[in-house]
């Protein structure tokens, strides 16, 4: 399946961006194949995190799925999910980024199972909480949303004297499940035939196959209620193509998607559909309400007969041929970064032996300009037919019977008109021959092909559609001992695009498949072994100048490639890459001989129970996408699926006979490869691939050649061998962060206590029944807003959010604020706790905490389990990250180091390069909305940071939001306790105030500009910006918009009435109205529904229409605290059509007076947001977004209101609302910027801009890829 992976053993500390060996066309999203499970200390310039590693581990295992960037609804209403990355440091957009609890659905049978999107790691990963400003409707779903993985480096502090406990077994691990470790009258024999049984099946997973080979899976789930998901997975993809056929299995996904009426007629029900191509299927998916409010039918017929015409029914019209054609070719050259071409490069070394590498799906642009409608036609008919294909139901359905009932009625027929219906053998099933019963025969279409005569059929066609009993069919070179004569050669790509040195060394091996108690016993001690070396790897981070940016180890499965891959992959400046090699190799080489100790053992595998059993209690929260996804995942891994509790209760009775030695037995040789490099006996890298820049920066010298040769590389790693190497000490972990003692002192001496929240109100607390939300206000100033959640059991999250971020900084302190932030984040040692007893608290507690700047705020956020006292936990950090925070010069020299890096770098990204140029032309170079220069970043020192940061740390300047699953008294009782004991600030601590902020005036000759990139191949990509006002009705020239609107008459509501009921309904409609006007979020709303329209217009016209671009968004900047806003729209196109096409995206935006917004358009986008509204309610994270800035001084506008009346604010919107919103759009030509962005040979040079009506701008270029740049955009 797309992107299938499994998760065995990784700390992912960090989001990896290339690590995926993602290439799917995906038509729907870009989702990353391999699931890795990466060790990986990965500074990000972006945002902070402090973590807790194992739980982010032991999500991995589970199987972390999610969407990723692009979800376009219903091949329509655009709302794009993707936005360039460069954008993230620009916009203010809420994307709260739903922590892993939420999101820890996949049973443990997957342990190795999927991460099909993320490469890398597990839900229990601090994500970058995004501009956490923003109102929570309007963002992107939560997993549709780019986000770079974080460095995850704990700065947290402790107080002077450590509560350490014993490195001996901590409390409760195991003896609270009732086991031993190893129970002695076990015996062997017993023990093995334990280990042998199976382990259990989902009992709510039916099964079942059509006399025409079609299989099916149902699983009913309630979250979202009322919805469910239907998706038909074809088994074929880029790896069944021929030489002369490469790209059409993409092609066929497009023009049958885009081609269905059927697939159409649901665009008005609330259903969003897509589709993606892969390199082993194709899957084509519908996200359907089970109703609509309109009709009391049910909608699961007309979802599945849509999807019947699109696999199996599709129309070839040359018409639709040519425009999909003319849409692949741009989103060819659009996803042709050099990130993709680096993960080319890993993919094509890494299985050099067989067609994965080069039956990419997006194709070969001289073969996609060739095929006609009946080239593409017959491929159709040699793979697509009921027996080659899956469908899966997932969500609300309860009536099982009904539903196979309308499964047979539409598909029993489909594919038995002109040939024998064979059912394929068990072996043409591959691994999910077993999961076929129980076969449910009933209904209509049992009966009616049970009565047809069988129709002869040629046995060649017969053979050609059977269905393969592998996926993918391909043989791999297995990574096996033998002699260095053997061994491949180091592979180097160099580019002159590149900034960093990266290397990566590969192992391949057979996937294991998870279907024993012994299986899963072998998993979990891998993963408890590869746990550890985040924190070897960690102290190195101890010196001010690492040699290495990041190094992860990942091992994991993929489906899609039908192996399991282990990868080490370091990066690092390209001056330290041979001491940045020797480090791996020598802290691999160390896990490998010494093992892992006791007390590591015991931390991360109590941990990993505990997780466990989160997980378990959260079984009837998870959402249908994501089941469905896991079980996909697993059944092309061949795994056993379990649920929730199944998962938990087998790992708690495999837990019980791990043994430390078998433990470092079994993870020793997933590590040999490396650890024996060079030995006979070791296994054979399936390749070595460094990739590196042509030229380096040299501090006082400049731009220099990088040289560098296969045999160096060799050596590096040979020097690693020979590092001296000694056993892991124990570390004495911290059982609590601040001792009943010092808290009682706390007490005594604060006196802390609840006071009135607002001087209009005596009470000292503020609760509200509809939406369960308390507000408190605490003696020292810091206002509390908590609610109490059911929907997620036993875990909670927590945000503080502090007013200022970026705007403050002074112009001698430009980039204060987050080199600050990321300081904090970098120092290791905190009182006398130090940076890895802090990570092992957070452990041994299951806390995940991450800590971000945006333009306004700097945001700190956790996630915890109410288990063993684990809120208290995250309290106690808060509180001692609030009062003891510890700043050190070389976490500092770090910090700096790594936004010196990250502005070098700018250059080499045409997006980043365009986007930066623009902003700085916007904003009259303020440099607060921008990476900060260099010169800016030397001047600044610790002291300057520090005090930026925190002298924004003041009461009432601050506010905590707490969502979860715990009790009024134990919030109520931690809140004064931790936050109520922090000191209270004095009155001469002024909030700090943003110095102005201006856009350039009119006229400027910086309004367009474009940005030349030299590189091998051409693209394009072009943005185009404007002024907007905040979300709360506040424009930059500091005019009030509700004081011109509540000048807006609104007598003249419809026709006049015709009876005393038409008057009654207009008297109302006024009242509605009138709310809505008088609304602080009437903007907000307004201008949310306005993003929806006018990225659907965008899609339309300028790619589907004039088919100038893939891929184009408008995006909305709206602030909270800072009295403006801006809109982006971003383009990509090739260099001779993007002129054309920021033509063309100027013309929608200004276009909507002359082209009326039609009520069908309104009416969608208010479905788009009020789905996602009801799709994410239950949601912890996404509470925390409504509740933020409840009681915040600097945003005094938002207060319950904004959030009871959400669903009543859109229902309530008019057209001409909207308008209203528009007009608040700067949209004329003195007031957009625009700056376009040229890639190539040739870029710069007379002509280069001129139109190309041949399209003959990518020549040559064999896209191909290995991560997350190799996948294709949406369809729609």
């Amino acid at each position: 399946m797309a992107g299938s992976a499994s998760v065995v053993g990784c700390v992912a500390v960090v989001h990896p961006q290339i690590r995926w060996s993602s290439f799917r066309e995906d038509s729907h999203r870009r989702t990353p194949s391999r699931s890795s499970n990466l060790i990986a200390l990965r500074p990000s310039p972006s945002s902070s995190s402090f973590t807790c590693p194992t739980s982010t581990t032991f999500q991995s295992i589970l199987s972390s799925q999610t969407r990723w960037p692009c979800e376009v609804g219903n091949g329509g209403s655009r709302s794009l999910k993707k936005k360039s990355s460069c954008w993230s440091h620009y916009t203010s957009k809420e994307q709260v980024i739903e922590a892993p609890l939420s999101k820890q659905h996949k049973c443990i049978s997957c342990f190795l199972n999927h991460c099909r999107n993320r490469s890398s790691i597990n839900k229990f990963v601090p994500r970058v909480f995004s501009d956490k400003s923003t109102f929570p409707l309007l963002k992107h779903t939560l997993d549709n949303v780019s986000v770079k993985r974080l460095k995850v480096l704990n700065a947290t502090v402790g107080p002077d004297e450590p509560h350490a406990a014993s490195t001996a077994w901590p409390d409760g691990i195991l003896e609270k499940q009732g086991l031993d470790l190893v129970d002695p009258e076990i015996g062997k024999a017993e023990l093995e035939r334990f280990l042998s049984s199976e382990l259990p099946s989902h009992p709510k997973l039916y099964r079942g196959q059509l006399k025409n080979g079609l299989r099916y899976l149902i699983l009913p789930n309630k979250v979202p209620p009322n919805r469910f998901e239907a998706h038909m997975e074809v088994h074929v993809g880029s790896i069944d193509e021929e030489d002369d056929e490469q790209g059409i299995a993409h092609m066929i996904e497009h023009v049958a998607f885009l081609g269905s009426k059927k697939r159409e007629k649901l665009l008005g029900t609330g259903a969003r559909s897509n589709a993606y191509t892969d390199f082993h299927h194709t899957v084509f998916h519908i996200h359907s309400p089970t109703s609509t409010k309109d009709s009391d039918g049910d909608l699961l017929p007309s979802v599945l007969d849509a999807l019947n015409e699109i696999a199996f029914q599709p129309k070839f019209l040359a018409s639709r041929v040519e425009k999909e054609r003319r849409a692949i070719l741009s989103e060819l050259q659009m996803m042709n970064t050099i990130e993709y071409r680096v993960d080319c490069q890993l993919l094509q070394h890494l299985h050099s032996e067989n067609k994965l590498s080069e039956r990419f799906p997006i194709g070969l642009e001289e073969q996609i300009k060739k095929w006609d409608a009946d080239k593409i036609r017959k491929f159709h008919e040699r793979w697509y037919f009921p027996a080659n294909a899956t469908l899966y139901i997932v969500g609300d359905v309860d009536n099982i019977s009904k539903t196979v009932y309308q499964i047979e009625a539409i598909f029993g027929q489909t594919g038995m008109e002109n040939e024998t219906a064979t059912a394929p053998t068990p072996s043409a099933f591959g691994a999910m021959a077993s999961f076929l019963v129980p076969k449910l025969s009933v209904g209509l279409a049992g009966s009616l092909s049970h009565d047809k005569s069988p129709i002869p059929v040629d046995q060649s066609k017969f053979i050609k559609k059977e269905r393969h009993a592998v996926r993918p069919p391909v043989m791999h070179n297995w990574s096996l001992p033998g002699s260095n004569e053997d061994m491949n050669s180091p592979q180097i790509f160099q580019h002159e695009l590149l900034q960093n040195f990266s290397i990566n060394m590969f192992c391949k091996i057979p996937v294991n498949k998870v279907q024993t108690y012994g299986d899963l016993r072998n998993v979990l001690m891998k993963r408890i072994f590869l746990s550890a070396l985040h924190f070897r790897i960690n102290t190195r981070y101890k010196s001010s100048n690492p040699p290495f940016t990041s190094i992860e180890l990942d091992h994991s499965d993929s489906g899609r490639e039908g192996c399991t891959v282990t990868t080490l992959t370091v990066t690092a400046e390209p001056k330290n890459w041979q001491s940045a090699i020797k480090v791996a190799v020598q802290e691999v080489r160390r896990l490998k001989e010494f093992g892992v100790t006791k007390g590591e053992l015991a931390r991360y595998l109590d941990a990993l129970l505990k997780d466990s059993e989160q997980l378990a209690a959260m079984i009837d929260n998870v959402s249908s996408v994501d089941n469905l996804d896991f079980i996909m995942e697993s059944d092309a891994l061949g795994h056993t699926v379990m649920d929730q509790r199944q998962g938990h209760e087998s790992l708690v009775s495999v837990a019980g006979t791990v043994t430390l030695e078998e433990v470092n037995s079994t993870g020793a040789k997933v590590l040999e490869f490396i650890s024996d490099f060079g030995k006979a006996t070791a296994p054979l890298p399936a390749a070595i691939v460094a990739c590196v820049p042509t030229k380096v920066h040299i501090e006082g010298i400049g731009e220099v050649e990088f040289k560098i040769s296969p045999g160096e590389i060799t050596a590096a790693i040979k020097a690693g061998l020979e590092e001296p190497i000694e056993a892991e000490p124990e570390l004495e972990v911290p059982k609590e962060l601040i001792s009943s003692s010092q808290l009682q002192k706390l007490r005594v001496e604060r006196n802390p206590c609840f006071i009135p929240p607002s001087p209009e109100v005596n009470i000292t607390k503020v609760h509200d029944k509809e939406t369960g939300i308390t507000q408190l206000r605490l003696s020292n100033g810091i206002p509390v807003n908590y609610k109490i959640s059911r929907s997620e059991a036993r875990g909670g999250v927590m945000r503080l959010i502090v007013g200022g971020g970026r705007a403050v900084e002074t112009f001698e302190s430009r980039g204060a604020v987050v080199v600050g932030v990321r300081t904090l984040s970098e120092g290791g040692r905190v009182g006398n706790f130090s940076r890895e007893q802090v990570e092992l608290f957070c452990v041994n507690h299951l806390i995940n905490c991450s800590l971000e700047s945006n333009e306004e705020f700097i945001c700190m956020e956790f996630r915890f389990t109410l288990r063993d006292n684990g809120m208290r936990a995250a309290f106690q950090l808060l509180h001692m990250v609030l009062e003891h925070s510890v700043w050190l010069d070389d976490a500092f020299d770090r910090a700096r180091q790594l936004y010196l890096s990250y502005y070098r770098s700018i250059p080499k990204s045409l997006e980043r390069a365009t986007a930066h140029k623009l902003m700085l032309a916007m904003l009259n170079g303020d440099e607060r909305f921008v990476e900060p220069s260099p010169k800016s970043l030397q001047s600044l020192t610790l002291e300057s940071v520090k005090d930026a940061v925190m002298n924004q740390f003041v009461g009432h300047n601050m506010e905590v939001s707490v969502v979860g699953d715990f009790s009024e008294e134990d919030i109520e009782s931690s809140i004064l306790d931790y936050l109520g004991t922090v000191r209270a600030t004095s009155d001469s601590q002024i909030e700090q105030q943003p110095s102005p902020i201006m856009f350039r005036s009119y006229p400027s000759d910086l309004q367009f500009q474009q940005v030349f990139l030299k590189d091998t191949d051409e693209r394009a990509c072009a943005y185009i910006a404007g002024p907007a006002p905040n979300r709360w009705g506040f424009t930059i020239e500091g005019e009030d918009l509700f004081e011109s609107l509540n000048s807006i008459s609104i007598d003249n509501v419809n026709e006049e009435p015709q009876s005393e009921s038409h008057s009654e309904m207009k008297s109302c409609r006024k009242d509605l109205l009138r709310k809505l006007h008088n609304h602080p979020l009437f903007f907000g709303i307004t201008m949310g529904l306005l993003a929806e329209i006018i990225n659907s217009r965008l899609f339309t016209t300028v790619r589907d229409s004039l088919g100038l671009t893939y891929d184009v968004s408008f995006e909305l900047s709206l602030f909270d605290r800072l009295k403006l806003g801006w809109y982006v729209i971003s383009v990509t196109s090739t260099p001779g059509k993007v002129y054309k096409a920021v033509d063309a995206c100027k013309n929608v935006l200004r276009g909507l007076h002359s082209s009326k917004i039609a009520q069908r358009e309104l009416d969608r986008a208010k479905r788009t947001l009020l789905m996602r509204h009801e799709a994410e309610i239950k949601a912890n994270a996404y509470w925390l977004g409504l509740l933020a800035h409840l009681q915040a001084s600097t945003v005094p506008r938002k207060d319950i209101s904004c959030i009871k009346d959400l669903t009543l604010l859109y229902e309530a919107a008019t057209i001409e609302d909207i308008y209203l919103a528009y007009e608040q759009l700067k949209v004329d030509e003195s007031s957009l910027y625009s700056c376009i962005g040229i890639a190539g040979a040739q870029a710069g040079e007379e002509g280069s801009g001129e139109e190309d009506e041949s399209d003959q701008g990518l020549q040559g270029v064999i896209p191909a890829g290995r991560g997350l740049s190799t996948m294709t955009r949406p369809t729609t």
